[in-house]
């Protein structure tokens, strides 16, 4: 069922996609994948698996947005400009998203470690008879 309401949905992406162009050139979206990873993994989405929200891949798109629109309207930068700025922006969002991986595992196991040293509060303590 997820996959075919993928597939419509990248449908109905393609057929916006191509009456906007006013064409079907199959090339047109050449390169476009580099910005839909950017956008998801700016929006919070963890490359390494797990979960990502359709809001935080939203705020992505907009906040990549905002930096294309920003640079193809300063006027002075050059195109190549745009692709330099996300790929910088996705290796910091890459950098952070490890090191709060990094700092949710040592947490965990350090919760772990502390659980499996302490007694269940439901059970009592034995008692040694002497």
């Amino acid at each position: 069922m997820v996959y075919a309401i993928s597939g419509f949905c990248s449908s109905l992406g393609g057929l916006a996609y191509s009456l906007i162009m006013l064409t079907g050139y199959n090339l047109h979206g050449l390169g476009m994948e580099m910005d839909a990873i950017a956008s998801s993994v700016i929006g919070g989405t963890l490359l390494t698996g797990g979960v990502g929200f359709i809001p935080g891949a939203l705020v992505g798109v907009l906040i990549q947005g905002v930096i294309l629109t920003f640079i193809s309207f300063q006027g002075t930068l050059s195109a190549w400009w745009t692709k330099i700025v996300v790929g910088a922006l996705l290796c910091v969002f890459i950098i952070m998203q490890a090191f709060i991986t990094e700092q949710k595992s040592k947490l965990s196991s350090k919760r772990s470690m502390e659980d499996n040293n302490t007694p269940p509060a439901d059970i009592p303590p034995k008692s040694v008879e002497t």
